[in-house]
């Protein structure tokens, strides 16, 4: 198989889809390998590299896309790149559609055959290609919400971790699943007061095992939100739906209920967000107030620490891709279920149930469209 990788060109999105060590593997698989000049740079992988390891160098986007039988990416295709998609191609990439219907109709009009890291599953029911990206997220979300609380960004002034005779800031995490507990574990590092929201017992239980009763948790319901938010430094939306547009919990009725100069951080902004007020910033831009409230909603979070992502990207995603190029996608995707999961697009037809409902338009069975 031709399998493309073209640069990035979302704001400030330095990752790669491909780096140079899944390269070399595909090309030991016996498919050639076709990189755009300078794809890697923003991940530390320069020309040279992928060079080495057998790719070809091509000179534009242009060449990439139209020589390409797969496209692998990091980000949603973006306006100029979906007008080079086509019928029969296969796009192996996040898309985060739900909220997107601008993205969605462009790719149901091109024909291509479009599958989602994001809804890709395994076994125990987790996300794989998801959750290292949400790990990084998670990760930041404490350190960027802390840059917000500073006062010279319009913050509260507050220091997460506190001083010796002053309390730490209280940190509310909505969602304790992959995103939430890695939010957790560095926020309570830094020393702050966190407690998380989760409406899962056994997760509960779970976090209260792994953190040693180092935080709180709560069953999340519209009350523990209203008595939660007014004592809020800090809250961090880290809820997830796999496919589907996140639910908006924190209304802006609510929001103003918050101390002025407190932060939100949205990390499922990609999913168009958990808070009303929500709506998607960049790393060159990344915070706007609403009420008081300081909100971080960068949506492509990991994009910042562009090297340690895109390596972590990569050693998640290189059997899927080998799978694909390996065996075609319909083979691929007829022997593994939890691969199928992955397939949003095909054809001009929708094949994520979750994206019709949220998007209004019809949809098919994934398994439908092997036949």
């Amino acid at each position: 198989m031709k399998i493309g990788c073209p640069k990035e060109i979302k704001p400030q999105e330095f990752r790669v889809g491909l780096t140079p060590q899944a390269a070399r593997e595909a090309i030991a698989h016996g498919h050639e390998v076709m990189v755009e000049t300078g794809a890697g740079l923003g991940a530390g992988f320069p020309d040279a590299d992928y060079t080495a390891a057998g790719a070809r160098i091509l000179a534009t986007a242009e060449e990439v896309f139209a020589a390409a039988e797969m496209i692998v990416k990091v980000k949603e295709p973006q306006p100029a790149e979906r007008a080079r998609l086509r019928r029969g191609q296969l796009l192996f990439t996040y898309l985060h559609l739900a909220p997107d219907p601008d993205q969605t109709r462009d790719l149901l009009a091109s024909g291509v055959t479009a599958i989602a890291y994001e809804t890709v599953t395994d076994r125990a029911g987790g996300l794989p290609l998801l959750a290292p990206m949400s790990e990084v997220a998670g990760r930041l979300a404490p350190q960027m919400g802390a840059w917000a609380l500073q006062k010279a960004n319009g913050g509260r002034g507050v220091l997460l971790g506190g001083v010796p005779g002053v309390r730490p800031a209280n940190v509310m995490i909505i969602g304790g699943g992959v995103v939430g507990t890695a939010a957790a574990r560095v926020a309570v590092g830094m020393g702050a007061n966190v407690t998380v929201l989760d409406r899962s017992v056994p997760r509960m239980s779970w976090l209260d095992d792994i953190f040693q009763g180092r935080l709180t948790t709560q069953y999340s319901s519209a009350a523990a939100l209203a008595d939660l938010l007014p004592e809020a430094d800090m809250v961090i939306g880290a809820v997830l739906i796999p496919g589907a547009a996140a639910p908006k919990l924190v209304s802006r009725a609510q929001l103003s209920t918050m101390k002025p100069g407190s932060v939100i951080v949205d990390v499922a902004i990609d999913q168009g967000g958990c808070f009303e007020t929500s709506h998607a910033t960049t790393h060159a831009d990344p915070i706007y107030t609403v009420d008081g409230v300081i909100h971080y909603c960068v949506a492509n979070m990991p994009g910042a620490v562009a090297r340690t992502s895109t390596m972590a990207l990569g050693n998640a995603t290189l059997p899927f891709l080998l799978a694909l190029a390996d065996k075609g996608w319909k083979r691929a995707c007829a022997e593994d279920p939890h691969l199928l999961a992955g397939l949003n697009v095909h054809a001009g037809q929708l094949t994520y149930a979750a994206v019709g409902e949220a998007l209004g338009l019809p949809s098919i069975p994934s398994a439908q469209a092997l036949a």
